[in-house]
């Protein structure tokens, strides 16, 4: 399959229910059924999940506090749909000096992944935009293994761009880690906002067309 973005999976991953059996790092959060930062009570008095702009006014205003939400676009493989995707960031936002500018990218996922598909996913389209060498792609599946969970559909993973830092992440509105390494999160924000991205188009949608 091309390259397509990073969070998809081969096409027999995602035609087959079965998952693979692949032991993944998950934040203890994840396996809890209550996950409170990220439940309102409807009025039938039954939990709903919050929406990603409560989460967002609530979570990350303090990071990004002239953020506004700059666009969306929806990821599908061959028909499959596979996350819905939010990009926030400061006016004056140019997706030209992205890596240069802090940023906010959130993923609501539509199809169930593994953490281990996720982190070899964004490896490869990482590659797209600059050389990795194999023990660097090493640490770094590391490193996204320990920050990203095995997701269900609905879970949301909500990732900041800390321009000379590295990277921040939540899942459904609760912290699971940062990866502090500059080039990484250069390069994986760079999955989506990088000329070289293998997805244009949803590129174009997610900076509402700022340097572009």
């Amino acid at each position: 399959m091309d390259c397509r973005a990073a969070l998809a999976v081969t096409s027999s991953a995602m035609a087959s229910e079965a998952r693979p059996s692949i032991p993944a790092v998950t934040p203890s959060v994840m396996a809890s059924e209550a996950r409170p930062s990220i439940f309102a009570v409807r009025g039938d008095g039954l939990p709903r999940r919050a929406h990603s702009d409560e989460i967002w006014n609530v979570q990350f205003k303090d990071l990004l506090p002239q953020a506004q939400l700059l666009g969306k676009a929806r990821l599908t493989v061959w028909g499959f749909k596979i996350y819905d995707a939010q990009l926030w960031a400061a006016p004056g936002f140019n997706a030209d000096r992205y890596a240069s500018q802090p940023l906010a990218l959130e993923l609501a996922y539509l199809r169930d992944f593994d953490a281990v598909d996720i982190a070899e996913r964004s490896i490869k389209e990482m590659r797209r935009s600059a050389t990795v060498s194999d023990a660097q792609a090493r640490q770094w599946r590391l490193e996204m293994q320990r920050v990203f969970p095995d997701v269900k559909v609905g879970d949301r993973i909500m990732g900041v761009h800390r321009p000379g830092i590295g990277a921040s992440f939540w899942v459904n509105g609760q912290t699971s880690g940062e990866i502090l390494d500059a080039e990484f999160s250069k390069l994986f924000f760079g999955i989506w906002l990088s000329s070289k991205t293998s997805e244009p188009a949803m590129r174009t949608a997610l900076v509402g067309g700022a340097g572009v």
